[in-house]
């Protein structure tokens, strides 16, 4: 009898421990134990998102989930140009997979002294690709840069890291043009170019590109980005919360 005893305390208490993880949300990685919060739920389920601490983690290939010139045209996801710029002159850049960690803060603030934004990934979209800032190089505008963005908007640098600019039109027409985005690397989202019905302008704006109010995804208010279609597009004089980090 005592041994029946022993025998089952053991099963009971390995059935405990196989019962014991909490649930993960649909795109999380499964070692995570904290469910992703609401907004972040956005990002594909194609990617790696999960807690960490007081971060969201997002794994990102920086691959678009639609089809461009820019993959070459051996590539599946290969399509000629076919937007509304008559200047388009595709680059000499194709896109390649790459390996992008993301650390964005769960619980963003106001950063006491802002930073201005790097050349590279400023914060990630929801389908994983890269955002950049308004920069074709140190203080060069993007002028002549923009006459390479692909029909969606987008376009591979020397890496081959494929990325936004400006206004990701795939996204926008997925989702709405007043839609959540992404987030940039300070844990702040962005949102597309129209709120309430109005399309939003530069004046709508402070120096960072953004405002705070209610919005879908925060009922309580936060600060946020707008995409625009002027200069400086996503952000302006740096980031307005103490940014995480991204690595490669």
């Amino acid at each position: 009898m005592k041994v029946i005893s022993i025998s089952l305390m053991v099963i009971l208490a390995m059935m405990a421990c196989n019962n014991s993880d909490e649930s993960v949300s649909p795109g999380s990685s499964s070692g995570t134990t904290s469910t992703l919060p609401t907004a972040f739920q956005a990002f594909n389920s194609s990617l790696n998102a999960y807690v960490d601490g007081n971060y969201v983690i997002i794994k990102s290939t920086a691959t678009p989930d639609h089809k461009s010139p820019y993959f070459g045209t051996g590539n599946a996801n290969y399509e000629a140009y076919n937007g509304t710029n008559s200047k388009f002159s595709i680059n000499p850049n194709r896109i390649t997979t790459q390996n992008y960690t993301f650390r964005i803060p769960i619980n963003p603030t106001k950063a006491s002294s802002a930073q201005a934004t790097p050349l590279g990934p400023i914060g990630v979209s929801l389908n994983g690709v890269p955002f950049y800032n308004q920069y074709a190089g140190p203080n060069t505008p993007l002028t002549n840069e923009v006459n390479s963005f692909d029909q969606y908007n987008g376009h591979p640098d020397p890496s081959g890291t494929y990325h936004y600019h400006v206004e990701p039109l795939y996204l926008t027409k997925a989702k709405g043009t007043g839609a959540l985005l992404g987030f940039l690397l300070d844990g702040f989202p962005v949102y597309g170019p129209v709120e309430n019905g109005k399309k939003v302008t530069n004046s709508d704006l402070d120096a960072y590109h953004g405002h705070t109010h209610a919005t879908a995804e925060y009922p309580n208010g936060i600060y946020h980005y707008h995409i625009t279609a002027e200069d400086p597009y996503i952000n302006g004089s740096g980031f307005y919360g103490q940014p995480g980090t991204v690595t490669k």
